[in-house]
């Protein structure tokens, strides 16, 4: 479901909880903290984690950050994580717990990390080596985007991986690997299961983890400028969202 139709405000976490058990499901970066020049650049709310463990504990753990950052990234800026997560764009998944949920990501080929690398020095670009996949970075040099999706999608076509789009950057990942799919595997299971889900995304990959929601019952909320989008609502800015959930 694309829809291109002016999308709204979402109902308050308040309301929307009264009605019925809901889970979230949180991107990262340009949602719960502004985009960077570069993915080390970011500087996201002092306090951030403990207010994430707040919302899951309000939520009764139904709370996951999916995103495209590995997890281990994300607590280099961050801290120790409480909640569940998906990183990696669902390669790798754990339980609020820590335990590990699903057969366990793939590392991305040697062949694909040298290629990557090599075309990113070559095109005055940013290469990010990921725990379970590649990324070209290239919100520095704009011009240079054409060239690195096409380079991106022909190398993962060739090696049997699957290449993903974002804003200013393209990532190589395994085939298997989509928000979407991380939204399917928490559901399935305890805490999430039977609930409303609710995926908030600023990105075009947060699309399948809207997708997802909707599948199951759900909705998206798009952060940032209307767009043609699976999500049902929106919200304009990273404030918003940390306002919208009573951070």
């Amino acid at each position: 479901m694309h829809s291109s139709v002016v999308l709204g405000p979402p109902p308050s976490l308040t309301s929307l909880i009264a009605d019925q058990p809901v889970a979230l499901f949180l991107d990262f970066d340009g949602t719960l903290v502004e985009l960077a020049p570069g993915p080390d650049a970011i500087n996201p709310r002092a306090g951030l984690a403990q207010y994430l463990s707040a919302l899951a504990d309000r939520l009764e753990g139904r709370c996951a950050l999916v995103s495209g950052r590995g997890i281990t990234d994300i607590e280099k800026h961050l801290g120790p994580l409480t909640v569940a997560a998906a990183g990696s764009h669902g390669s790798d998944m754990r339980r609020r717990d820590g335990t590990a949920l699903g057969p366990g990501a793939l590392d991305v080929p040697a062949l694909i990390d040298r290629e990557m690398r090599d075309f990113a020095a070559q095109n005055q670009i940013d290469y990010e080596k990921k725990p379970h996949g590649a990324a070209l970075h290239y919100r520095s040099r704009p011009g240079a985007g054409k060239a690195a999706r096409s380079f991106a999608e022909e190398l993962a076509t060739q090696h049997g991986w699957a290449a993903q789009h974002g804003k200013a950057v393209v990532e190589i990942v395994a085939k298997s690997a989509n928000k979407g799919a991380a939204v399917t595997a928490f559901m399935a299971e305890s805490p999430f299961a039977g609930s409303h889900p609710v995926f908030i995304g600023d990105d075009l990959t947060d699309e399948a983890g809207f997708g997802a929601c909707y599948e199951l019952g759900g909705a998206g909320i798009l952060v940032g400028s209307p767009r043609s989008t699976s999500a049902r609502y929106l919200l304009p800015d990273v404030q918003s969202v940390h306002e919208w959930l009573e951070l």
